[in-house]
């Protein structure tokens, strides 16, 4: 059972996550944090040591929510193909999933602690490499038992992969247009059927 300090912490983190994810760190004012959270300045300070560890934590729940999603896509079993369109396929309506997000956390968050906050940046960059890693060991299985065959090592290809679909979410992100997204994972899974079955 969680304490009352424990659920305000937890409020306070979900409220501000979306509006540091859109806003970015220093484009997020304490006034959007008490606007969102109904809380005064001193009830979120109580909480949290600083801005920073505010951000860290928000980012921390975003991610989580993206790695908790991806792994119940690519939860059960299955031939290596099914499982990286399994992935595929939750790309393709990434935008509607990371809309209550306040968009896509790898993106708005490492773009904008690139200049602005290491840790963050540090944060947005684990959790790139958390996703590459689970899209390499798919295709290192998949090598391994014979599934699949592969032009170059599982991890090469995991990193041009994640390229391609955050390449896509940035298009669409900017232009407002979805199609850049779904024509994009249109094209990766032609390429990966092409490059990859036997």
């Amino acid at each position: 059972m969680t304490t009352k300090a424990e659920r305000t912490t937890a409020f306070i983190i979900e409220k501000v996550a979306p509006v540091f994810n859109k806003h970015g760190y220093v484009g997020t004012s304490m006034s959007d944090l008490t606007e969102v959270t109904g809380l005064t300045k001193g009830a979120i300070y109580g909480n949290f040591e600083n801005k920073e560890s505010l951000a860290l934590a928000a980012f921390e729940y975003l991610s989580t929510t993206l790695l908790d999603a991806i792994d119940k896509r690519l939860a059960g079993e299955g031939h290596a193909l099914d499982l990286i369109y399994r992935l595929t396929d939750f790309y393709r309506n990434y935008d509607e999933f990371t809309a209550p997000l306040g968009g896509c956390p790898v993106l708005n968050v490492g773009m904008d602690a690139h200049y602005n906050n290491r840790l963050l940046l540090g944060a947005a960059r684990e959790t790139m490499r958390t996703i590459e890693g689970k899209i390499a060991l798919i295709l290192e299985n998949g090598v391994k038992n014979g599934e699949i065959r592969l032009p170059v090592p599982p991890l090469q290809f995991a990193k041009q992969m994640f390229t391609m679909i955050q390449g896509a979410v940035a298009m669409a992100t900017i232009s407002g247009d979805r199609k850049y997204l779904v024509n994009t994972i249109a094209y990766l899974e032609v390429l990966i059927k092409r490059e990859m079955r036997l």
